[in-house]
């Protein structure tokens, strides 16, 4: 019992810790982010030269837009889907002869018929900064953007960066790059798949600076690869049960059935790069579509994290529910839309920076943002982490009746801010879920039996044998009623003020509180009828004056009760301390219940 009231209260302390830690965090941050801005404001202060000089960095424009790498691909294929070869060799890195010479619309040309036999990174992934990337192992004047091949052999397609008269940086394909450039086109270019399929009309007619056949196969190509992608998928879904047995569960299948829509997604967009390249589809093509080949790729991992959410959250949900668990129901549903939400929220701003966005200034002030929002809306967060304490710990739940910081009633219901406990006046009171999660709760639903602890006060006139015979007697109905579980006792406990003291300790078996009271009821009656037997009565609480017209004690009886208790001495048969084993086996469920002659009386 010490044990249990000790970590009863180690729980207490913990929660009401943990309840003051959430109090105060918020303030914390907010101290944190003072602290941090402090700091900022007081380096710009000490490095003003540092800043102003960053800040003077800002050069002119460069007229075809080079002065980052993404500029220069962009630009490139641009020229070179509008066929203007002599703007497009400006994008070159050439020596001066050659950049002067017909030969630069030549290397021009040479180099978008070697872009298109190889690959470029998609746009959010190069550089849109001048200085480009910093953390790829190269230069730092050089930038990778991709990989082409030629006669097998596979190099990368590198961006230097060169200054022009304002100081600024200008980026071109560098010098190796066009060296490795075969100025005769008939060196890499050779009849595509497109071509030798495609009608002569098709490749005579241009969109965008691209045969319409280019277009019409990349459409081609994406029907085919989704259907292709799918016939994968469905063969892999109808054979895995076949070998592995336990994906015919209902958690595995349902695990599987939840990547088969993002991993046809992503197969459907492998096949697509492959076929493409392969097929032959011009660089001006391909390069429009990567960007959305990524935003399918991040749709389609969104997209599974949104259907392995909905499938666990729905089996714990529906296990929830066989265990009548409403309250954890209701949390896992406001958490399964908080998940949901944020899913959407990364997702948007990861294909916004995908299409060039910048959510840099965004994500800042979303995390000020967040912290105000922490600090303005700390109680709504200390009633929803105590709401989860209460599903997690589960003190109370919805049916139970209990006993909460002075309110006594059943729970009613479990909310994500507060839980509502209906009394016994029908009102019902709103605990916040923040204060309740520290409360002392009694809750009285677990119970499984009912203790029965009354104190009976005799007359000081009762003689020790008459003790000795409701000793006897008031066990004998204990140890004999069938409700009464095993164990009971009674005891002599001393001498109050007006009254000899006899105590009884016994537990009722039923859960029921209205069976509880039948029962106390039923072994009352019964105990007056034993005191009344035995000659003496319950002592009033208050002084007793007695006049010559009371009778006073019954002294047949007293000598009755007297006689009965001498022949159980000469007997040896004396129940007292205890009840013999033997004893306690004859007397077992001998009183009949409920009595004789009540409208519970078994027919």
């Amino acid at each position: 019992m010490t044990e249990t009231k000790n970590q009863t209260a180690s729980c207490l302390k913990l929660k009401t810790s943990f309840s003051i830690f959430l109090r105060h965090t918020g303030l914390f941050i907010w101290m944190l982010l003072m602290l941090q801005l402090e700091a900022q404001a007081q380096a710009e202060l000490l490095q003003p030269d540092t800043a102003a000089k960053q800040a003077a960095v800002v050069y002119p424009p460069d007229s075809l837009g080079r002065r980052n790498p993404r500029g220069t691909v962009e630009g490139f294929i641009k020229a070179a889907a509008r066929e203007q070869y002599k703007i497009a060799a400006n994008y070159l890195n050439l020596d001066t002869k050659l950049k002067d010479s017909p030969d630069s619309v030549k290397v021009a040309k040479a180099l978008q018929v070697l872009l298109d036999k190889g690959n470029i990174y998609p746009y959010s992934w190069i550089s849109d900064n001048g200085t480009g990337q910093q953390d790829d192992n190269l230069g730092p004047n050089q930038d990778r953007i991709g990989a082409a091949t030629i006669n097998g052999e596979s190099f990368d397609l590198i961006l230097e960066s060169i200054t022009d008269t304002t100081g600024g940086p200008i980026w071109l394909f560098s010098s190796q790059t066009i060296q490795r450039v075969p100025i005769d086109t008939a060196v890499v270019q050779n009849t595509t798949m497109v071509e030798q399929v495609s009608p002569g009309f098709l490749e005579e007619t241009e969109w965008g600076g691209v045969p319409v056949a280019h277009w019409l196969a990349m459409v081609l190509i994406v029907v085919l690869s989704y259907i292709l992608a799918g016939l994968i998928i469905r063969f892999l879904v109808y054979i895995i049960p076949l070998v592995w047995h336990r994906a015919r569960t209902e958690a595995t299948a349902g695990i599987i059935q939840s990547f088969v829509l993002p991993i046809r997604l992503y197969l459907a967009v492998w096949l697509f790069v492959v076929a493409s390249r392969a097929a032959g589809i011009s660089i001006i093509v391909r390069q429009r579509l990567t960007d959305l080949t990524l935003i399918v790729g991040v749709v389609a991992f969104l997209l599974l994290l949104w259907q392995l959410l909905d499938f666990i959250t729905r089996l714990v949900e529906k296990r929830m529910l066989h265990h009548g668990n409403q309250s954890g129901v209701s949390a896992l549903l406001f958490l399964r839309r908080a998940a949901k939400v944020a899913l959407v929220i990364f997702g948007s701003i990861i294909i916004l920076d995908t299409f060039g966005w910048d959510v840099t200034t965004w994500l800042t002030a979303l995390g000020i943002g967040g912290i105000a929002i922490a600090l303005g809306t700390q109680k709504t967060v200390e009633n929803f982490v105590g709401s989860v304490t209460l599903i997690a710990d589960h003190p109370v739940r919805v049916g139970d009746f209990c006993l909460a910081g002075g309110v006594l009633g059943t729970v009613e219901q479990i909310g994500m801010r507060t839980t509502k406990i209906r009394t016994l006046g029908r009102t019902v009171v709103s605990i916040p879920n923040g204060e309740l999660s520290s409360l002392k709760i009694e809750n009285f639903a677990p119970r499984d039996k009912f203790l029965f602890n009354p104190t009976l006060g005799l007359r000081y006139e009762t003689t020790p044998e008459q003790l000795r015979y409701l000793l006897v007697e008031l066990r004998a109905i204990l140890f004999a009623h069938p409700k009464i579980d095993s164990g009971p006792r009674i005891r002599f406990t001393g001498f109050a003020p007006d009254s000899l003291k006899l105590e009884v300790w016994s537990y009722i078996k039923t859960i029921s509180n209205d069976e509880f009271l039948e029962v106390q009821e039923d072994l009352y009656l019964r105990f007056m009828e034993v005191v009344e037997a035995s000659g003496t009565g319950f002592a009033f609480p208050s002084q007793t004056i007695y006049f010559a017209k009371d009778t006073g004690v019954s002294e047949e009886k007293t000598k009755d009760a007297e006689s009965r208790v001498r022949a159980w001495r000469e007997a040896g048969d004396l129940q007292i301390p205890n009840f013999s084993p033997e004893k306690i086996m004859e007397l077992k469920d001998t009183i009949k219940y409920p009595a004789e002659g009540t409208s519970m009386e078994p027919k």
